[in-house]
């Protein structure tokens, strides 16, 4: 993952109101919580430390926004707010770059951990995809509008039925479900497939494209 070290002050948001309208009231991405109130600013050091020794490079501070991160951090790290005001709040930390070196992987990890801990209940497949989404947000490589989609995507129940369009969890392959088996499974063709496969339902998410209009009897 790549590592962004634009200077930048925190507190910046990039949520602007047209894209955080893309989540719902309902949405997990709204809900409240002290999200980062367990992670210490000694805990970052440790992170950014082990993940500089992994990537060779020697742990450092940022002379020019060290303190000012550190400060702001230690004050408002316990603050309520929603999972996609937390997950900007990192973001605004690895711009400003209070470390050396790897700052998107620091701060990037900080919010894979929350996601996949807040996300315990989801199909394995879905909960790392899902940390991997804010992850990448974090560290800069992924917009704000394509990690709300993604991950509102992942979150909805995995309900199929026969004519639904659908693609894998990752994105790669698109299809069609052609009939949906007494235990569950699901049994889809690819667009670009001869083969009928078999799936679990928590492998599969619906196209974005789907109309749900073009059901087959």
């Amino acid at each position: 993952m790549g590592d962004e070290a634009s200077n930048r002050s925190v507190g910046t948001s990039d949520a602007g109101d047209g894209a955080a309208g893309g989540a719902g009231e309902q949405s997990p991405l709204r809900s409240r919580a002290s999200f980062l109130k367990n992670w210490s600013w000694e805990s970052l050091i440790s992170l950014n430390e082990r993940t500089c020794r992994r990537g060779g490079a020697e742990p450092g501070q940022n002379p020019q926004t060290y303190r000012d991160a550190e400060s702001q951090w230690r004050q408002h790290h316990q603050t309520e707010r929603t999972l996609l005001e937390t997950l900007d709040w990192l973001r605004a930390f690895h711009r400003q770059a209070p470390f050396l070196y790897f700052n998107g992987n620091t701060f990037a990890d900080v919010a894979r951990t929350l996601v996949d801990t807040l996300f315990a209940d989801l199909p394995a497949s879905r909960r790392r995809e899902s940390a991997s989404l804010a992850a990448h947000y974090v560290a800069g490589v992924l917009d704000q509008e394509s990690m709300i989609s993604g991950l509102e995507t992942l979150l909805q129940a995995a309900d199929f039925h026969v004519g639904d369009r659908v693609r894998t969890v990752k994105g790669s392959t698109q299809g069609v479900v052609k009939r949906v088996l007494s235990d569950g499974r699901i049994v889809w063709l690819p667009n670009r497939g001869r083969r009928e496969l078999l799936a679990l339902p928590e492998s599969l998410q619906r196209d974005s494209k789907d109309n749900r209009g073009g059901r087959e009897s």
